[in-house]
């Protein structure tokens, strides 16, 4: 069975001479969420308009929850949910009104659209403050009204632009949760384009990175890790003593990329698999007495620099 609810064949969208979007195959799969990352003007925003139908393509296929965008984008505006980076909503109405306003778009008869409205309100947190006018609210606020504004339509994919944007950071982690949430409880498919690698490292399954129109690399963190770092674990122990037989121990360790002293008495180990058990035992039996072990994941701010340091030197 299928489980693809977002893919691209070849998708290519060129304005003159210029490629926005380079021949993207993407697939997603339904219960996911999906990181698109990159810098400004790496074709990001151009691939959700294509997505969405809100632009055509030039070369190429997609397909989301089985319908061709550019054929029938209103078949995919009902059943995707667009959360740009500003969310417009009219000031001197009140957040009911504005979602009521919503609901009469989309064509929900007036019964359900109260229960709808109340379900969302209550589910982004916004329940108390339904009669509040939204001119009145906070960056956060407004964000929270635009999850419960796509909401609405009860979507099965939602699509966000830079959601966190402006937020403050016990405001980003709110709303990032409410994102897991979202996708847990209701299985809801996610995209999520975005600048923050460590926002996109903490919500997001798989990440695709965008540079100059194609997607240059895509997987977990996990994976590109590995790909582009060689390791997607940093294992660091401290022991009483260094010694080159310890150093040796852990060099010999199946899955161990690199094995660095970066500071008196603490061996760094960068490795394909969490090697801690393996790493303790090695150190151990070659003579070292264990101060502190610990581990971290390797950062998705760490393969980012690293490719595009990589880039530089092939261009250089």
């Amino acid at each position: 069975m299928n489980d693809l609810v977002i893919e691209t064949r070849d998708l290519t969208k060129k304005y003159g001479s210029f490629t926005a979007v380079d021949a993207l195959n993407l697939s997603i799969k339904q219960g996911e969420i999906f990181g698109l990352l990159g810098p400004n003007g790496a074709g990001k925003t151009t691939t959700i308009l294509m997505l969405l139908g809100l632009t055509e393509p030039t070369s190429g296929t997609v397909n989301v929850l089985g319908v061709d965008p550019s054929r029938d984008p209103l078949g995919v505006k009902a059943r995707v949910g667009y959360m740009p980076d500003q969310v417009g909503f009219y000031d001197e109405l009140t957040a009911w009104e504005n979602l009521m306003y919503i609901a009469k778009l989309n064509g929900i008869p007036r019964q359900e659209a109260y229960k709808r409205i109340d379900a969302v309100l209550q589910r982004v947190g916004l329940h108390k403050l339904s009669e509040k006018r939204v001119g009145t609210f906070s960056r956060g606020m407004r964000q929270r009204l635009g999850v419960a504004d796509v909401l609405i339509k009860q979507p099965k994919v939602i699509i966000m632009d830079e959601p966190t944007q402006g937020l403050d950071p016990e405001g980003a982690h709110e709303f990032l949760d409410m994102i897991r949430s979202l996708r847990k409880e209701e299985g809801i498919t996610l995209l999520l384009s975005s600048h923050l690698l460590h926002q996109v490292q903490e919500t997001c399954d798989r990440v695709g990175l965008f540079h100059r129109g194609k997607m240059v690399l895509e997987g977990s963190v996990d994976e590109l890790a590995r790909r582009i770092l060689g390791g997607a674990y940093r294992i660091q122990i401290e022991v009483d003593q260094s010694t080159p037989k310890i150093e040796a121990a852990l060099q010999s360790l199946p899955g161990a990329v690199k094995v660095s002293l970066p500071r008196a008495n603490v061996y760094e180990i960068e490795a394909q698999n969490d090697l801690r058990t393996e790493a303790l035992s090695a150190a151990i039996s070659a003579g070292g007495r264990i101060i502190r072990l610990s581990m971290e994941m390797q950062s998705l701010d760490a393969i980012y620099t690293q490719y595009f340091k990589e880039v530089e030197h092939v261009s250089a």
